[in-house]
């Protein structure tokens, strides 16, 4: 008989190895969404370490924007380390943004350098500039919710970028959600796997897609749906619990969400495993 599955994986394959999935230099093809959020209303602020970070990790701020009524807003905490193409990342990145309905903001002209554990251990001077920075975009927007990497996740800025947001916070002395994420390397204890519908994953693709040059060079839009899967079959136990029936929903984001209480991270015994239809309001109870 022949192998039933052949048909699944070269579907798969051929998804994957798509070479006329659109690009977008700018938005003239796509339709952005609007910013309905209040004047008043609650912030989400991701810091993220590069210019595409917030799209690979951003299903819980969308949902919180679209179904809770948040503002989101990216602070693009480096704008990577390639000189010559930090104007056009910006550009990238901005249309990314425009088009999730999002605000922008750099930590300074060009982006921090150098946001590594080894600038933290061995220039204080350096890493306290850096440190008052965000302390600044802190106190002026003064989110309810902070997005940054985990102290874990696999690359240098990603986890510098954990710090400065942690040494930021307890500075400030800010009390929020505190949302940890992960991309290059899995969280040792996550708590939180939240489902993504396909509209907010298909935006989250074409958000994505508005990085060309990074797509070009790594197509991660086109790969974001398998590790979306792949969150949902590892969530499923390391969140759910070791042997229970895994969620029905195809995409889903794992974070850990804990309580920041000005000085440290209170750490909390909660777990959620929220599906596309249950309230995302109950991550920040």
């Amino acid at each position: 008989m022949a192998n039933p599955y052949l048909a699944l994986v070269e579907t798969h394959a051929a998804l994957l190895q798509k070479t006329d999935a659109p690009l977008f230099a700018d938005l003239s093809s796509l339709s952005p969404a609007k910013d309905n959020a209040a004047a008043d209303a609650p912030v989400v602020v991701i810091f993220a370490p590069h210019p595409d970070d917030e799209c690979i990790i951003g299903a819980l701020p969308l949902r919180l924007q679209r179904e809770a009524g948040f503002r989101v807003v990216n602070v693009a905490v480096t704008q990577g380390s390639n000189v010559p193409r930090k104007a056009e990342r910006w550009a990238e990145l901005k249309n990314a943004c425009d088009y999730l309905a999002w605000g922008l903001r750099e930590t300074i002209p060009g982006g921090l350098e150098a946001v590594t554990c080894k600038t933290r251990d061995g220039d204080a001077a350096a890493w306290a500039e850096k440190v008052d920075v965000i302390v600044k975009l802190l106190n002026e927007l003064k989110p309810a919710v902070v997005v940054c990497p985990n102290d874990n996740d696999g690359h240098a800025a990603h986890i510098g970028t954990h710090y400065l947001v942690v040494d930021a916070l307890k500075k400030a002395g800010h009390a929020c959600q505190l949302v940890q994420s992960e991309f290059w390397r899995a969280m040792a204890t996550p708590n939180t796997l939240i489902g993504s519908n396909s509209v907010d994953t298909a935006d989250l693709i074409a958000a994505l897609a508005c990085h060309v040059g990074e797509v070009k060079r790594n197509p991660y839009h086109l790969r974001l749906t398998s590790w979306m899967a792949d969150n949902v079959r590892r969530g499923a136990e390391v969140v759910g619990g070791a042997g229970v029936a895994a969620p029905t929903f195809s995409f889903g984001t794992i974070y850990r969400i804990d309580r920041f209480d000005g000085q440290q991270i209170a750490a909390t015994d909660k777990k959620y495993v929220l599906s596309e239809n249950d309230d995302i309001r109950a991550v920040l109870s």
